[in-house]
């Protein structure tokens, strides 16, 4: 019976299909869910829940929010970039998990910021920011115009899975598809 079971489970570890390297979680990014830890009158900083307890750290300065991540941020100069238009955050952050070490852990972010028009201050444009999570190497490495681009979702998640292979002090952040956000 035992050398049944052992062929069995064989077979299911070969018909695994390839690209279950790859998963999403999602998280929500409400700031009334965070713990407050510093404020002025000239923007917010704010602890807020990851995925499975991985640090997240959200600031807010001049209407433009950045985004700082892992257990040691200060290892990340670029972990707090954010967009030069005035913007916000969306409601969902999506994470992009790899099981490549034999458990899911997270590669990268992929998370919605609305852009104001520089003239107006109006709600103009959605840009669907991918940040790499590599410790020392973290920082964004994707933009894809999420109005412009009816796949922006994909696109996002496609540039999302090839996190690590990015250089964060000599690459530049990577502009897919259509692009008129700001």
């Amino acid at each position: 019976m035992k050398p049944i079971l052992t062929a069995v489970l064989a077979t299911l570890a070969l018909a695994t299909p390839a690209h279950a390297a790859f998963n999403s979680a999602y998280t929500d990014l409400d700031l009334d869910l965070c713990l407050v830890l510093d404020a002025d009158d000239f923007g917010a900083s704010w602890s807020c829940p990851g995925y499975k307890g991985y640090p997240l750290k959200v600031n807010e300065g001049d209407l433009r929010f950045s985004l700082e991540y892992g257990f040691n941020v200060d290892a990340n100069e670029s972990g707090g970039q954010t967009l030069s238009p005035f913007n916000y955050l969306g409601p969902k952050m999506e994470w992009r998990l790899s099981n490549k070490l034999g458990r899911w852990m997270p590669i990268a972010t992929i998370v919605r910021y609305h852009t104001a028009d520089s003239e107006t201050g109006e709600d103009k444009g959605q840009v669907l920011v991918v940040t790499q999570l590599v410790e020392g190497n973290t920082c964004h490495i994707a933009y894809v115009d999420a109005l412009a681009n009816k796949d922006a979702n994909e696109l996002a998640r496609a540039a999302a899975d090839k996190s690590g292979d990015f250089d964060c002090g000599t690459d530049e952040v990577e502009t897919i598809g259509k692009f008129t956000a700001w």
